[in-house]
């Protein structure tokens, strides 16, 4: 009785869906919680591709997710950075995706810091309106550097991390321009130093490759002095490239944005200056070692993919095994198709056969010789009737002929006159004394000279005009 109890009071609980209870719990937070100002340290910054902020606020001993929606970021006159202590204001809600409570950000005020960390905003715009933080600025590391200038403490842990990282990767010469890095002579030393070894000509010590200006961790009154302006001008001025290595991973200062390369760590700084020797040994033996073996590998792979494709072909039998089962099954229908074809043929035929009678040509032939005797008739008077009137053109034609020809005016006793290069003389003007000519009468031509002309008065020669002789 003990044991059936409990079971049948948890029987009696509500049971709820994980979506009905992410949603009651939102409810509850919601509710609870709807407006609160909370005050913390801004990290894990990410401003999606969105416009949407979110962020992580910190205390010593606790997070809270935070989330900014894009139409409120543009709002908001104090832009959210990391490592600023803030106060913001807005309402807790639940995220059900992932099971986490967050602060909706409606208003973010500066808190502890926050006037210095405006005061550094300010600078940090103003210099980066003068060009100082352009990408167009930065030069490129060297890949191998001779000698390293080195700009720290000469007491602290840095300068033996560096040097610890560098003898583990390549060992590189260093030249260490001791400076101090915290306190109110820190800025001007960074100054000084990095415009130094810029100075440098070779002569007495070389001139380094490459810079790097270290410190470790610290509070932001601690790292002021790279935020100083004259330290971001000296940084921006390096004829050298320079790598900043300024605190950890989450400090950013000024000197981080004029600098060629940001480094989380002074170690890390060690080791984007100058790459692995081991490394570089093992790439160049792999070198040699994919030389030698990409002849015979590339040959293998051809290999392979040909015996794949090979296997991937399919068999000749299985290619025409249905082409040939479809040609076994149209000659069957063809077959059978032939045979219904003739048999209908054949009844048509048989059908047509028994309607044709002996009388019945007959008497087809009969009518069919009588319209080919009248059309004969009727073309045999139609060809004589189109001869005759033929023959009445072809007569009318040549007395026309016999009016217009010239041979009718020869045989009335006239004569055609014609020049030595068989020109028509029309008149007496255009013969001249001594021309021969020919003359064409009726039954043939007959060759003359031509005389003087007579004197003729104007009326004669109108009358006897065209008679020479």
């Amino acid at each position: 009785m003990s044991d059936a109890a409990p079971q049948s009071n948890l029987a009696n609980l509500p049971e709820f869906s994980v979506t009905e209870l992410s949603a009651a719990l939102k409810r509850a937070v919601e509710d609870q919680f709807a407006f609160v100002r909370v005050r913390g340290e801004i990290s894990g910054l990410k401003v999606h591709s969105s416009g949407h902020v979110y962020f992580d606020l910190k205390d010593d001993k606790a997070v809270l997710n935070a989330v900014i929606w894009r139409g409120t970021a543009a709002r908001l006159r104090v832009k959210p950075q990391a490592g600023l202590e803030v106060i913001c204001t807005g309402k807790l809600t639940t995220y059900a995706g992932s099971s986490r409570y967050q602060i909706v950000v409606e208003q973010v005020e500066l808190a502890g810091l926050g006037a210095l960390m405006a005061m550094l905003e300010q600078r940090k715009k103003q210099l980066a309106a003068e060009g100082l933080f352009d990408a167009d600025r930065k030069q490129k590391l060297p890949f191998l550097p001779e000698v390293i200038g080195v700009i720290t403490s000469p007491t602290g842990a840095v300068i033996r991390d560096i040097m610890h990282r560098l003898e583990a990767r390549f060992p590189r010469r260093v030249l260490l321009w001791p400076v101090a890095v915290q306190g109110e002579r820190a800025a001007a030393e960074v100054a000084a130093a990095i415009a130094g070894f810029n100075q440098f000509d070779g002569t007495r010590l070389p001139r380094p490759d490459l810079l790097i200006v270290a410190r470790g961790g610290g509070s932001v009154e601690d790292l002021m002095a790279f935020n100083d302006e004259a330290v971001v001008r000296a940084a921006a001025a390096s004829r050298i490239p320079l790598i900043s290595a300024v605190g950890h991973e989450t400090d950013t200062t000024l000197i981080d944005f004029a600098a060629d390369m940001r480094a989380p760590t002074p170690t890390a700084a060690a080791e984007l200056a100058v790459p692995v020797r081991t490394e570089l040994l093992a790439q160049v033996l792999d070198f040699e070692r994919r030389s030698l073996r990409s002849f015979s590998k590339s040959m293998e792979d051809r290999r392979r993919h040909l015996a794949q494709l090979a296997r991937v072909l399919p068999r000749a039998e299985t290619l025409f095994a249905a082409p040939r089962q479809r040609l076994d099954q149209a000659s069957d229908r063809l077959g059978h198709s032939l045979r219904r074809n003739l048999q209908v043929h054949r009844t048509e035929f048989a059908e047509v056969a028994a309607q044709l009678r002996v009388r019945m040509l007959q008497d087809r032939m009969k009518i069919s010789g009588e319209r080919a005797a009248a059309l004969g008739a009727r073309a045999s008077r139609a060809q004589s009737a189109r001869l005759a009137q033929m023959r009445r053109q072809l007569e009318g034609l040549a007395r026309v002929l016999d009016g217009i020809s010239y041979r009718a005016v020869l045989e009335r006793g006239f004569a055609l006159v014609r020049g030595e290069g068989g020109a028509v003389r029309r008149r007496a003007a255009a013969v001249t004394a001594g021309e021969a000519l020919t003359l064409t009468f009726l039954d043939g031509d007959a060759k003359a000279v031509a005389g003087d002309k007579p004197k003729t008065s104007k009326k004669k020669r109108a009358t006897d005009q065209g008679s020479l002789f």
